[in-house]
């Protein structure tokens, strides 16, 4: 295994102290009469909470960590990464429409990747905190994944065992995106045992809890991705995108136990059968 490229318990402490500033921020503007919503070029919708949240994560940073560089949703990135580089990658909140609509799911995701002398980029560290359903998840390379429940003891957290599509269960955000796979992927919610809806950043946590055992989302962001790949492995389960590139930096995000994630990936791409 590569060797952590920095301080291991620090970074996981200031991930901690980063969600602790952006949960303060995003619940005190959760279901504010006064939220100010705005829809950006891409037509997806923005608030002031995503952008307060987003400023007080970068604020933070250039103080703790001034030689690192971000990207970020909002406030973009640098022009260029050098190799042998770290870069912390920020979605203020992810589920926006959720947040606006006063639905409890959405997080602040906050990752860390490093980018090696080859030019290969490896997320060593990332968080998810969903301030709403007193949740959060963290972890780093070689250190494993935790949840806290409730702000309580951090219990540590392991992907799924089952092996049988029978047995499995799937979980996704909706039917959009899926473009030419879309009737693969109808065919395969048939093959499950169960499939819910339960979508964004939950159903890849989910997944990485053992609870549900694949998670599919045909159209994602690197800020929507980075800290769920390494939850989910160092969970012992497996993100690629579709086309099976491991990691989140491809257009897409499927999160699976290791017995199963082939099995979609090949149901997936084959048309289905």
């Amino acid at each position: 295994m590569a060797t952590y490229p920095g301080e291991l318990t620090g970074d996981i402490e200031l991930l901690k102290r980063l969600a602790d500033a952006s949960d303060a921020i995003s619940l005190d503007r959760y279901s504010a009469q006064d939220l100010e919503i705005e829809t950006k070029p891409d037509a997806t919708p923005v608030t002031d909470a995503d952008r307060a949240v987003e400023r007080k994560i970068r604020e933070i940073l250039a103080t703790e960590r001034p030689k690192d560089l971000i990207v970020g949703e909002e406030y973009g990135r640098p022009e260029s990464i050098d190799s042998n580089s770290r870069y912390w990658v920020i979605d203020p909140i992810d589920g926006t429409k959720n947040f606006l609509r006063g639905v409890p799911i959405w997080a602040t995701l906050i990752g860390l990747v490093h980018r090696s002398e080859s030019g290969v980029d490896r997320v060593i560290a990332g968080i998810v905190s969903a301030p709403a359903l007193f949740r959060r998840w963290y972890a780093a390379t070689g250190f494993g994944a935790y949840t806290e429940v409730n702000g309580g003891i951090a219990t540590q957290i392991y992907a799924s065992k089952v092996s049988k599509l029978s047995d499995a269960s799937l979980s996704f955000s909706d039917l959009a995106g899926w473009g030419e796979r879309k009737g693969s992927y109808l065919n395969f919610l048939d093959k499950v045992w169960r499939v819910r809806g339960i979508g964004d950043f939950w159903s890849h946590m989910l997944v990485a809890e053992g609870a549900v055992d694949i998670a599919a989302e045909p159209a994602l962001a690197l800020w929507d991705m980075v800290p769920l790949a390494v939850i989910v492995e160092e969970a012992g389960g497996v993100f690629s995108d579709l086309e099976g590139n491991p990691g989140p930096f491809g257009k897409s995000g499927i999160s699976a136990n290791r017995a199963l994630h082939a099995q979609f990936l090949e149901s997936i791409n084959s048309g289905g059968n």
